[in-house]
Protein backbone atom coordinates (compact mmCIF):
# COMPACT_ATOMS: atom_id res chain seq x y z
CA UNK A 1 0.00 0.00 0.00
CA UNK A 2 1.37 3.44 -0.87
CA UNK A 3 2.18 5.45 2.23
CA UNK A 4 0.27 8.62 1.42
CA UNK A 5 0.65 11.60 3.76
CA UNK A 6 -2.81 10.80 5.18
CA UNK A 7 -1.54 7.42 6.38
CA UNK A 8 2.14 8.03 7.10
CA UNK A 9 1.84 11.37 8.89
CA UNK A 10 -1.83 12.18 9.32
CA UNK A 11 -2.87 8.94 11.03
CA UNK A 12 -0.34 9.04 13.91
CA UNK A 13 -0.93 12.75 14.49
CA UNK A 14 -4.70 12.29 14.40
CA UNK A 15 -4.53 9.43 16.87
CA UNK A 16 -2.37 11.54 19.20
CA UNK A 17 -4.99 14.29 19.10
CA UNK A 18 -7.71 11.75 19.89
CA UNK A 19 -5.73 10.36 22.84
CA UNK A 20 -5.08 13.88 24.10
CA UNK A 21 -8.84 14.37 24.01
CA UNK A 22 -9.18 11.38 26.29
CA UNK A 23 -6.74 13.02 28.69
CA UNK A 24 -8.91 16.15 28.68
CA UNK A 25 -11.67 14.11 30.34
CA UNK A 26 -9.45 12.77 33.12
CA UNK A 27 -8.60 14.01 36.59
CA UNK A 28 -6.83 12.28 39.44
CA UNK A 29 -10.22 12.20 41.14
CA UNK A 30 -11.52 9.81 38.48
CA UNK A 31 -8.79 7.33 39.38
CA UNK A 32 -9.43 7.68 43.10
CA UNK A 33 -13.21 7.22 42.84
CA UNK A 34 -13.11 4.06 40.77
CA UNK A 35 -10.13 2.53 42.55
CA UNK A 36 -12.09 2.63 45.80
CA UNK A 37 -14.31 -0.08 44.28
CA UNK A 38 -12.00 -1.85 41.78
CA UNK A 39 -14.06 -4.96 40.98
CA UNK A 40 -15.64 -3.51 37.84
CA UNK A 41 -12.27 -2.16 36.71
CA UNK A 42 -10.61 -5.56 37.09
CA UNK A 43 -13.46 -7.41 35.34
CA UNK A 44 -13.61 -4.93 32.46
CA UNK A 45 -9.85 -4.92 31.93
CA UNK A 46 -9.66 -8.72 31.88
CA UNK A 47 -12.53 -8.87 29.37
CA UNK A 48 -10.81 -6.37 27.06
CA UNK A 49 -7.27 -7.69 27.29
CA UNK A 50 -7.77 -11.46 27.45
CA UNK A 51 -11.30 -12.64 26.67
CA UNK A 52 -11.94 -10.80 23.41
CA UNK A 53 -8.64 -11.84 21.73
CA UNK A 54 -9.41 -15.42 22.80
CA UNK A 55 -12.87 -15.14 21.22
CA UNK A 56 -11.30 -13.75 18.05
CA UNK A 57 -8.94 -16.74 17.75
CA UNK A 58 -11.94 -19.05 18.19
CA UNK A 59 -13.94 -17.21 15.51
CA UNK A 60 -11.01 -17.53 13.09
CA UNK A 61 -10.78 -21.30 13.63
CA UNK A 62 -14.52 -21.85 13.35
CA UNK A 63 -14.98 -19.68 10.25
CA UNK A 64 -11.71 -20.59 8.54
CA UNK A 65 -10.85 -16.98 7.69
CA UNK A 66 -8.17 -16.12 5.09
CA UNK A 67 -4.75 -15.36 6.65
CA UNK A 68 -4.70 -11.56 6.34
CA UNK A 69 -8.33 -11.18 7.41
CA UNK A 70 -7.58 -13.44 10.38
CA UNK A 71 -4.64 -11.28 11.44
CA UNK A 72 -6.77 -8.16 11.03
CA UNK A 73 -9.46 -9.61 13.29
CA UNK A 74 -6.86 -10.24 16.00
CA UNK A 75 -5.55 -6.69 15.61
CA UNK A 76 -8.95 -5.12 16.23
CA UNK A 77 -9.73 -7.60 19.03
CA UNK A 78 -6.50 -6.65 20.78
CA UNK A 79 -7.27 -2.93 20.57
CA UNK A 80 -8.63 -1.17 23.66
CA UNK A 81 -11.73 0.98 23.77
CA UNK A 82 -11.44 4.55 22.58
CA UNK A 83 -12.94 7.96 23.14
CA UNK A 84 -16.02 6.78 21.23
CA UNK A 85 -16.75 4.24 23.96
CA UNK A 86 -16.69 7.05 26.52
CA UNK A 87 -19.25 8.99 24.49
CA UNK A 88 -21.54 5.97 24.14
CA UNK A 89 -21.25 5.31 27.88
CA UNK A 90 -22.37 8.84 28.65
CA UNK A 91 -25.31 8.59 26.26
CA UNK A 92 -26.35 5.21 27.72
CA UNK A 93 -26.26 6.55 31.32
CA UNK A 94 -23.30 4.35 32.14
CA UNK A 95 -20.43 4.97 34.54
CA UNK A 96 -18.34 7.50 32.62
CA UNK A 97 -15.49 7.55 35.15
CA UNK A 98 -15.20 3.77 34.92
CA UNK A 99 -15.33 3.92 31.12
CA UNK A 100 -12.51 6.45 30.96
CA UNK A 101 -10.34 4.46 33.33
CA UNK A 102 -10.98 1.22 31.46
CA UNK A 103 -10.00 2.95 28.22
CA UNK A 104 -6.81 4.43 29.65
CA UNK A 105 -5.65 1.32 31.50
CA UNK A 106 -6.41 -0.96 28.55
CA UNK A 107 -4.62 1.47 26.23
CA UNK A 108 -1.52 1.30 28.41
CA UNK A 109 -1.59 -2.50 28.65
CA UNK A 110 -2.19 -3.01 24.94
CA UNK A 111 1.00 -1.14 24.17
CA UNK A 112 2.57 -4.52 25.00
CA UNK A 113 -0.22 -7.05 24.37
CA UNK A 114 -1.30 -5.76 20.94
CA UNK A 115 2.05 -6.53 19.22
CA UNK A 116 2.26 -9.85 21.07
CA UNK A 117 -1.19 -11.02 19.96
CA UNK A 118 -0.62 -9.71 16.44
CA UNK A 119 2.65 -11.56 16.03
CA UNK A 120 1.02 -14.69 17.44
CA UNK A 121 -1.61 -14.39 14.70
CA UNK A 122 1.05 -13.74 12.04
CA UNK A 123 2.93 -16.85 13.15
CA UNK A 124 -0.22 -18.97 13.13
CA UNK A 125 -1.88 -17.77 9.94
CA UNK A 126 0.71 -16.34 7.55
CA UNK A 127 3.80 -18.53 7.90
CA UNK A 128 2.53 -20.78 5.12
CA UNK A 129 1.54 -17.84 2.91
CA UNK A 130 4.47 -16.83 0.70
CA UNK A 131 2.74 -13.60 -0.25
CA UNK A 132 2.49 -12.42 3.35
CA UNK A 133 5.87 -12.77 5.13
CA UNK A 134 4.81 -10.21 7.72
CA UNK A 135 6.17 -9.47 11.16
CA UNK A 136 5.22 -6.71 13.55
CA UNK A 137 8.37 -5.28 15.20
CA UNK A 138 7.62 -5.48 18.92
CA UNK A 139 10.04 -2.83 20.18
CA UNK A 140 9.14 -0.35 17.45
CA UNK A 141 5.45 -0.97 18.05
CA UNK A 142 5.76 -0.56 21.82
CA UNK A 143 7.66 2.71 21.41
CA UNK A 144 5.25 3.99 18.74
CA UNK A 145 2.16 3.20 20.81
CA UNK A 146 3.74 4.61 23.96
CA UNK A 147 4.43 7.93 22.21
CA UNK A 148 0.97 8.02 20.66
CA UNK A 149 -0.92 6.98 23.81
CA UNK A 150 0.90 7.95 27.01
CA UNK A 151 2.28 11.38 26.16
CA UNK A 152 -0.95 12.81 24.66
CA UNK A 153 -3.08 11.49 27.55
CA UNK A 154 -0.69 13.07 30.05
CA UNK A 155 -0.71 16.33 28.09
CA UNK A 156 -4.52 16.35 28.04
CA UNK A 157 -4.70 15.78 31.79
CA UNK A 158 -2.21 18.57 32.40
CA UNK A 159 -4.22 20.98 30.25
CA UNK A 160 -7.43 20.11 32.07
CA UNK A 161 -5.75 20.68 35.44
CA UNK A 162 -4.43 24.11 34.42
CA UNK A 163 -7.11 25.36 31.99
CA UNK A 164 -10.37 23.49 32.67
CA UNK A 165 -12.54 25.82 30.56
CA UNK A 166 -10.27 25.45 27.53
CA UNK A 167 -10.12 21.68 28.07
CA UNK A 168 -13.93 21.45 28.11
CA UNK A 169 -14.18 23.30 24.80
CA UNK A 170 -11.43 21.24 23.17
CA UNK A 171 -12.97 17.97 24.39
CA UNK A 172 -16.06 18.47 22.23
CA UNK A 173 -13.92 19.17 19.18
CA UNK A 174 -11.73 16.10 19.68
CA UNK A 175 -14.70 13.71 19.80
CA UNK A 176 -15.99 14.92 16.44
CA UNK A 177 -12.47 14.94 15.02
CA UNK A 178 -11.96 11.30 15.99
CA UNK A 179 -15.09 10.17 14.16
CA UNK A 180 -14.10 12.21 11.09
CA UNK A 181 -10.64 10.61 10.99
CA UNK A 182 -12.13 7.13 11.23
CA UNK A 183 -14.55 7.89 8.40
CA UNK A 184 -11.76 9.24 6.15
CA UNK A 185 -9.59 6.21 6.83
CA UNK A 186 -12.40 3.83 5.96
CA UNK A 187 -12.91 5.65 2.66
CA UNK A 188 -9.16 5.45 1.96
CA UNK A 189 -9.09 1.71 2.67
CA UNK A 190 -12.09 1.06 0.44
CA UNK A 191 -10.32 2.93 -2.37
CA UNK A 192 -7.01 1.11 -1.86
CA UNK A 193 -8.72 -2.31 -1.93
CA UNK A 194 -11.39 -1.41 -4.51
CA UNK A 195 -10.58 -4.36 -6.79
CA UNK A 196 -11.20 -6.91 -4.02
CA UNK A 197 -13.39 -4.91 -1.62
CA UNK A 198 -16.57 -6.97 -2.04
CA UNK A 199 -14.75 -10.23 -1.39
CA UNK A 200 -12.89 -8.78 1.59
CA UNK A 201 -16.09 -7.37 3.09
CA UNK A 202 -17.84 -10.70 2.64
CA UNK A 203 -14.98 -12.41 4.47
CA UNK A 204 -14.51 -9.85 7.24
CA UNK A 205 -18.09 -8.63 7.81
CA UNK A 206 -19.64 -11.66 9.54
CA UNK A 207 -16.53 -12.24 11.66
CA UNK A 208 -16.44 -8.59 12.75
CA UNK A 209 -20.14 -8.67 13.61
CA UNK A 210 -19.74 -11.86 15.65
CA UNK A 211 -16.77 -10.37 17.50
CA UNK A 212 -18.72 -7.18 18.23
CA UNK A 213 -21.74 -9.07 19.55
CA UNK A 214 -19.47 -11.38 21.57
CA UNK A 215 -17.74 -8.40 23.14
CA UNK A 216 -21.01 -6.83 24.21
CA UNK A 217 -22.34 -10.15 25.51
CA UNK A 218 -19.17 -10.91 27.45
CA UNK A 219 -19.21 -7.42 28.93
CA UNK A 220 -22.77 -7.75 30.19
CA UNK A 221 -22.34 -11.35 31.33
CA UNK A 222 -19.10 -10.72 33.21
CA UNK A 223 -20.71 -7.76 34.90
CA UNK A 224 -23.73 -9.74 36.03
CA UNK A 225 -21.67 -12.76 37.12
CA UNK A 226 -19.31 -10.62 39.19
CA UNK A 227 -22.23 -9.02 41.00
CA UNK A 228 -21.54 -5.40 40.04
CA UNK A 229 -24.18 -2.73 39.41
CA UNK A 230 -26.11 -2.71 36.14
CA UNK A 231 -24.58 0.66 35.22
CA UNK A 232 -21.09 -0.80 35.55
CA UNK A 233 -22.01 -3.96 33.61
CA UNK A 234 -23.39 -1.80 30.81
CA UNK A 235 -20.22 0.28 30.85
CA UNK A 236 -18.04 -2.82 30.52
CA UNK A 237 -20.19 -4.06 27.63
CA UNK A 238 -19.75 -0.75 25.79
CA UNK A 239 -16.05 -0.60 26.56
CA UNK A 240 -15.43 -4.14 25.30
CA UNK A 241 -17.68 -3.77 22.25
CA UNK A 242 -16.69 -0.25 21.11
CA UNK A 243 -13.06 -0.53 20.01
CA UNK A 244 -10.43 2.05 19.12
CA UNK A 245 -10.66 1.25 15.41
CA UNK A 246 -8.26 4.06 14.56
CA UNK A 247 -5.52 2.32 16.55
CA UNK A 248 -6.18 -0.91 14.67
CA UNK A 249 -5.88 0.97 11.39
CA UNK A 250 -2.60 2.51 12.56
CA UNK A 251 -1.12 -0.93 13.20
CA UNK A 252 -2.40 -2.38 9.93
CA UNK A 253 -1.60 0.54 7.64
CA UNK A 254 1.61 1.99 9.05
CA UNK A 255 3.32 -0.82 10.96
CA UNK A 256 2.22 -3.75 8.76
CA UNK A 257 1.55 -1.73 5.57
CA UNK A 258 -1.42 -3.92 4.63
CA UNK A 259 -4.85 -2.61 3.61
CA UNK A 260 -6.15 -6.19 3.69
CA UNK A 261 -5.27 -6.53 7.37
CA UNK A 262 -6.97 -3.17 7.93
CA UNK A 263 -10.31 -4.39 6.55
CA UNK A 264 -11.59 -5.98 9.81
CA UNK A 265 -10.81 -2.79 11.75
CA UNK A 266 -12.62 -0.71 9.14
CA UNK A 267 -15.66 -3.00 9.07
CA UNK A 268 -15.73 -3.23 12.85
CA UNK A 269 -15.47 0.55 13.05
CA UNK A 270 -18.69 0.86 11.07
CA UNK A 271 -20.63 -1.93 12.77
CA UNK A 272 -19.84 -0.81 16.30
CA UNK A 273 -21.83 2.41 15.85
CA UNK A 274 -24.98 0.39 15.16
CA UNK A 275 -24.46 -1.93 18.11
CA UNK A 276 -23.49 1.03 20.27
CA UNK A 277 -26.74 2.78 19.41
CA UNK A 278 -28.68 -0.30 20.53
CA UNK A 279 -26.80 -0.30 23.84
CA UNK A 280 -27.58 3.37 24.32
CA UNK A 281 -31.29 2.75 23.76
CA UNK A 282 -31.26 -0.22 26.15
CA UNK A 283 -29.26 1.62 28.80
CA UNK A 284 -31.50 4.67 28.78
CA UNK A 285 -34.49 2.42 29.47
CA UNK A 286 -32.91 0.22 32.12
CA UNK A 287 -30.38 2.32 34.03
CA UNK A 288 -31.38 4.75 36.77
CA UNK A 289 -30.25 8.40 36.51
CA UNK A 290 -26.52 8.88 36.97
CA UNK A 291 -25.45 10.22 40.37
CA UNK A 292 -23.74 13.60 40.32
CA UNK A 293 -20.34 12.09 41.00
CA UNK A 294 -20.70 10.00 37.83
CA UNK A 295 -19.84 6.84 39.77
CA UNK A 296 -22.22 3.96 40.24
CA UNK A 297 -23.42 3.46 43.78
Amino acid sequence: MDQTPLIEIGLPISLMIIMAGMGLTLTLGHFREVLLAPRALIVGTAAQILLIPAIAFAVIEIMGLPPLIAVGLIVVAACPGGTTSNVFTFLAKGNVALSILLTVIASLITIVTLPLFTNMALDLYTTMDADAPLRLPVLRTVVTLAVIVILPVAAGMALRARRPALAASAERFVGAFGMLVLALLIVAIVYQTRDDILSLLAQAGPAAAILNIAGITIGLASGYLSGIALRDALTIAIEVGIKNGTLGLLVALTLLDSPEIAIPSAVYGVLMFGFGALLVAWGRRRVSPVPESGVAP
